[in-house]
């Protein structure tokens, strides 16, 4: 099996490690069982790309965190605030053309960086989890109801935990203690001989 992640860095307003989120896409698609050689592809873009876009194919006037567009779908709703997705911005080919093509997924950091107090937390958590939903609308997943929602957030989180948060660290250990002391320094004295010997007892009297 092989899977290949395109990606794209097309903004300024935030940083974006792109090899490491290629990494994270990977493994939720070997682990999702994606069938055979699959193709994905991962767009950063900045506000005002993901304005048009959103516009062009949910008709929202306004930037979301991410889009998802599998490939020969009608739009659906997929991102998270606002969500939305559809059939992507690029395509247009028959489905017999790249039968193993996935879809986009296109992220827009600057929204993620302002959402995420509100959602998952750091920066980095936003967008791994924009990833990760994005992804599974790819797949098939959605949240139209409230227990298709449920059921997606808790896969999520599933995967976000075994591929994105770090182990926690071990907690600190507590200092060694100090060497102890050669015998002979300890049994030593001057009023003892220097092989640890104690000195003969007074006679009693």
């Amino acid at each position: 099996m092989a899977i290949e992640v395109f990606v794209a860095d097309e903004q300024n307003d935030q940083p974006v490690d792109t090899m490491r989120w290629v990494r994270l896409a990977e493994l939720v698609l070997l682990e999702e069982g994606v069938p055979g050689d699959a193709e994905l592809s991962m767009l950063f873009v900045d506000e005002a790309a993901m304005t048009d876009l959103n516009k062009r194919f949910l008709g929202k006037d306004s930037p979301t965190d991410v889009l998802a567009f599998p490939i020969d779908e009608e739009p659906v709703e997929g991102g998270r605030s606002p969500d939305s997705g559809g059939t992507g911005p690029g395509d247009t080919s028959e489905p017999s053309d790249m039968p193993t093509v996935l879809g986009d997924v296109v992220i827009c950091p600057s929204v993620a960086h302002r959402n995420a107090p509100e959602h998952a937390g750091t920066y980095d958590d936003e967008v791994a989890l924009l990833i990760v939903h994005g992804l599974l609308h790819l797949l098939g997943m959605d949240h139209t109801d409230d227990d298709e929602a449920e059921a997606m957030e808790e896969r999520e989180q599933a995967l976000l935990t075994k591929f994105h948060r770090p182990p926690q660290p071990a907690p600190a250990s507590a200092p060694e203690p100090a060497p102890a002391a050669p015998p002979e320094a300890v049994a030593s004295s001057p009023e003892s001989p220097a092989g640890g010997e104690a000195p003969p007892a007074a006679p009693d009297s």
